[in-house]
């Protein structure tokens, strides 16, 4: 994620040239990657939540993370655009607001079906591929409704085709829930192969539809993402395997996994840390944006990464501390309150 956005710091001839374009091949599964991601770990702690009889209180605390990926998502807005004076820039579907939004949408599902693993696993399933087969007639949608389905510059990532990741996630959150490794192995054959057939039947597909862009609605191109992004985890999955159970976390491991754990603060500093010039002073585009070669990129990025990663670290240990210290507040707040009443 990190690297796709720094491109922006590579000069204009480098990011029309070959190497670039293999690049965004590779790039253009980070956003279902991090979509399926909300899936997974939704529909993963529905189920669990549910053997272990705590569901309502994972509920609760999974509707606060979704508006906390939304508040972060205005914050962002509002960094690019003048909310204020114009607030329906509030509304504008970027990454993190079609994150959310599916979170929003996923949950009840989850949670209602969570103590039937098997129904939920199937209706997931069937909801993702209902997604990818109407996500080209979308485009045909006009008006307001059109924020959701149709990708535009007020919509880089409308609902359609995105929310079939969601699903898709949600679907392998079931089978890892209920089944375990075995289970989420399954799943991600199963979708691998059902990916990479949909990829050999691109003509096929594409004729379906009235014309619409391939490579943003069409079902054959979600299904050779998922098919890559399903390759990728099962490669993971093999890794995994491979660490001996109580093994300590090499520093690799602990630095990668500050990213899985603090995604949502990683994408918030990155981004500002690129792109918004802080006191109008410094971003990385600012003194380096569109002239940068090869080499002076790779150091770029590499800075990016670390910075990111030191202000994740340092937000999560300020977490630590105001978090206890806030519900210590509420709970000499409510005893006063029940009084009053």
């Amino acid at each position: 994620m990190i690297q796709t956005h720094a491109l922006a710091l590579l000069t204009p001839e480098l990011r029309k040239s070959v190497w670039v374009g293999r690049l965004l091949k590779v790039d253009g599964l980070v956003a279902p990657a991090f979509i399926f991601s909300a899936g997974f770990a939704t529909a993963l702690l529905m189920v669990r939540s549910a053997a272990a009889g705590v569901l309502p209180e994972r509920v609760s605390r999974n509707l606060r993370r979704a508006g906390e990926v939304l508040a972060v998502a205005t914050l962002v807005n509002w960094a690019w655009f003048p909310l204020l004076r114009e607030p329906v820039w509030i509304l504008r579907m970027d990454i993190l607001q079609c994150v959310g939004v599916c979170l929003l949408i996923v949950l009840p599902v989850a949670a209602a079906l969570a103590s039937r693993p098997r129904v939920l696993a199937s209706v997931a399933f069937v909801l993702a591929m209902a997604v990818f087969a109407v996500a080209p007639l979308g485009e045909l949608v006009t008006g307001p409704w059109a924020t959701l389905t149709n990708k535009s510059s007020f919509a880089p990532f409308p609902l359609l085709p995105w929310l079939g990741f969601a699903w898709l996630g949600a679907f392998c959150g079931t089978m890892a829930g209920a089944w375990g490794r075995a289970g989420l192995a399954r799943a991600l054959v199963g979708l691998m192969a059902l990916g990479f057939a949909g990829m050999l039947a691109a003509d096929f597909l594409y004729g379906l539809y009235p014309s619409h862009r391939f490579f943003v609605a069409n079902p054959s191109n979600s299904a050779t993402r998922f098919a890559w992004v399903c390759t990728v985890l099962l490669g993971l999955l093999w890794l995994e395997g491979r660490v001996p159970v109580g093994a300590a976390p090499s520093r690799a491991r602990r630095f990668i996994e500050v990213f899985g754990t603090s995604s949502l603060s990683a994408y918030f500093f990155h981004e500002m840390l690129l792109f918004y010039q802080t006191g109008g002073v410094f971003s990385f585009q600012r003194f380096w944006g569109d002239r940068s070669g090869w080499l002076q990129f790779g150091v770029l990025l590499a800075a990016l990464i670390v910075l990111t990663w030191l202000l994740c670290i340092l937000t999560d240990r300020v977490e630590r501390v105001v978090r206890p210290a806030l519900r210590a507040a509420m709970e000499r707040v409510r005893p006063g309150r029940r009084v009053l009443t």
